[in-house]
């Protein structure tokens, strides 16, 4: 029965190529779904930070920092890259060295916010590289997800580095 081979071939070929097509499906709504999930931490971060900027805007009397702080809270999803640019710029240009916990929290947040950032755009990387193979085009395996999106902002890493705590020297016993 030589024909039963090619049968038993054909069939093993057709669940290995089955098999290797849902697991790139799978992979596709994975990545997609962590960089949803990373689109929400991030906006939630930086809801934190312009909440916690506002704090500490009222309470320093800086009108400025607080309508940069206003703005970002009540930014339309157009116009939020452009409010958190103005609100990371104020940020930089006042001296956060105080030791009052809405200062501690507003830096503890702007960290947060670098992190959520970088995570963020490493998922979107993820998920246009998984878009970007020649068989998950070819077969539109992610048509069902909307294309996700890089949050472009003034890079907050210059205003953390000013930001970070001084160094504790140790004492030798």
């Amino acid at each position: 029965m030589p024909g039963m081979w090619w049968v038993m071939g054909i069939v093993m070929a057709a669940a290995l190529l089955s098999g290797y097509l849902t697991w790139t499906a799978h992979r596709v709504e994975r990545v997609h779904v962590r960089a949803r999930s990373a689109q929400r931490a991030l906006d939630a971060h930086l809801l934190r930070r312009a909440a916690a900027a506002a704090v500490v805007a009222e309470a320093a009397e800086n009108t400025e920092l607080y309508l940069a702080a206003r703005l970002a809270l009540d930014a339309a999803p157009g116009e939020r890259e452009a409010a958190e640019n103005d609100l990371t710029r104020q940020l930089e240009a006042i001296d956060l060295t105080g030791t009052d916990p809405a200062t501690h929290a507003l830096i503890v947040h702007s960290r947060r916010v670098v992190l959520a950032r970088q995570v963020h755009t490493d998922q979107v990387r993820d998920a246009l590289t998984a878009r970007r193979r020649p068989l998950v085009r070819v077969l539109r395996l992610a048509r069902r997800y909307p294309r996700p999106q890089y949050f472009d902002i003034v890079d907050p890493y210059t205003t953390m580095a000013r930001l970070a705590p001084p160094a504790v020297a140790v004492e030798a016993g």
